[in-house]
């Protein structure tokens, strides 16, 4: 409110989805109203307008309607929106072209970002062309429309207490998961398999869905960076990656771990593992605050040329290797991104060519890795076909960092004495 002082903010709820026929995918909330309101109910419309003497803050929400709700379950409705929202005033969906105009005819801009709704983005085009007309004959009303990112996300990006016992929430439940997940694998299973034990434990512990699609990669299938297909066996000495995170409180987890089928590495998975592992702890250290969001992946990429030169996976200097980029043919991805409500969540990366600087309350994930195909040419036979990823969310502190997921094992003996527990 304070910093669009003299606009106004418009955010509608996410559109709903269809999945097929006349079947919705199920409803997850735009995660920006999410975060301002707390309402999870489709169709709505939260609107702040700062400079309103009584009505700063009003929802537009489904009407209440007991046919309606016989078939789709209880709607919030306008009374509701107010004592147990805090919106100052509430209207039904159908007048939100009767009353929007009316809210925010004395702002002399709009916060709105456009992109995500295609209906809703044509109503803000013809409320701008409305507005245009109405100041060359009022001489006030909306000028410009400005994207709310600018300011929402970086609110978003440094954690309040309340948001970060949320996410410790979500990552337990997680780490409670990829537990559960590690204890089921075995030779022959299918990934589909290990995936539903982990998907039972996070909906046991209360979590309504997934933060994003569980990766259960099996042998060569874990060189496939987002393999989702989940259906092969698993076989007697394959590694099994498995990344996957859920939601509590909208806010979700990320975590990967990479396990031996049979509860043991191999001499050639050892000695891969040990340099992505390395890595990872290498690039934790980094995280502090007023070190720039880089220095993990530099520090993690450095780490890797180090140890993959070492193995014979590339030649030359350390810092050649680096500069001409030989690494990637190895590791394609960067270390790190932003959690939080989203799984890549929001927040600027970059202040100009600047990379930012981590503040206390950021959380942002450390996930180094290898991947070498089966079928890629200058790589030792018994190197191929093997995909590590060691990823942890990691939580920017006043005196360091906090690793929120470190209740899952990474060490070798750790895992390897954990599978055999299992057993």
């Amino acid at each position: 409110m304070q910093q669009i002082a003299g606009g106004a903010a418009i955010f509608p709820a996410a559109p709903t989805a269809l999945r097929n026929g006349d079947v919705e995918h199920a409803y997850r909330q735009d995660s920006d109203l999410y975060y301002l309101t707390g309402l999870e109910e489709n169709g709505s419309v939260a609107v702040l307008v700062p400079d309103q003497p009584e009505n700063r803050f009003v929802l537009f929400v489904l009407p209440k309607d007991r046919n309606r709700e016989i078939w789709t379950g209880w709607r919030v409705g306008e009374e509701s929106a107010k004592q147990d929202y805090g919106a100052d005033a509430a209207f039904s969906i159908d007048k939100l072209e009767e009353e929007l105009p009316k809210l925010i005819a004395r702002a002399d801009r709009i916060y709105y970002r456009f992109g995500t709704d295609p209906e809703f983005d044509e109503r803000m085009t013809r409320l701008m062309q409305r507005f245009n007309h109405q100041r060359q004959r009022d001489g006030y009303g909306p000028a410009a429309v400005f994207d709310p990112s600018d300011i929402l996300h970086e609110m978003r990006l440094v954690k309040t207490p309340e948001d970060i016992e949320d996410l410790m929430r979500a990552v337990g439940i997680t780490c409670e998961g990829h537990i559960a997940a590690a204890k089921k694998l075995r030779p022959g299973a299918f990934e589909y398999e290990v995936q539903a034990e982990l998907e039972y434990v996070f909906r046991k512990n209360g979590s309504p869905r997934n933060g994003y699609a569980s990766i259960v990669a099996a042998g060569s299938n874990a060189t496939v960076l987002h393999y989702t297909t989940n259906n092969q066996r698993i076989r007697d000495g394959d590694l099994v990656l498995i990344d996957a995170g859920t939601e509590f409180g909208y806010f979700t987890g990320d975590v990967t771990r990479t396990w031996p089928a049979n509860g043991v590495f191999s001499d050639a998975q050892r000695e891969l593992y040990e340099v992505v592992l390395t890595a990872q702890l290498e690039a934790i250290d980094m995280v502090k605050p007023g070190a720039s969001f880089i220095e993990p992946h530099d520090r993690a990429v450095r780490a890797l040329t180090e140890g993959m030169i070492r193995l014979g996976l590339l030649e030359g200097d350390v810092a050649k290797a680096i500069e001409q980029g030989d690494y990637r043919k190895f590791y394609m991805h960067r270390t790190s991104h932003w959690l939080g409500l989203d799984v890549h969540d929001v927040g600027r990366y970059k202040s100009g060519e600047q990379w930012r600087t981590l503040e206390p309350g950021m959380v942002l994930t450390i996930e180094p890795g290898l991947y070498l195909a089966e079928d890629l040419e200058g790589v030792p036979e018994r190197y191929r076909g093997v995909g590590i990823r060691i990823e942890d969310d990691v939580l920017v502190t006043s005196a360091g960092n906090c690793v929120l997921s470190d209740l899952v094992p990474k060490g070798i003996d750790e895992i390897e004495a954990l599978m055999l527990e299992a057993r």
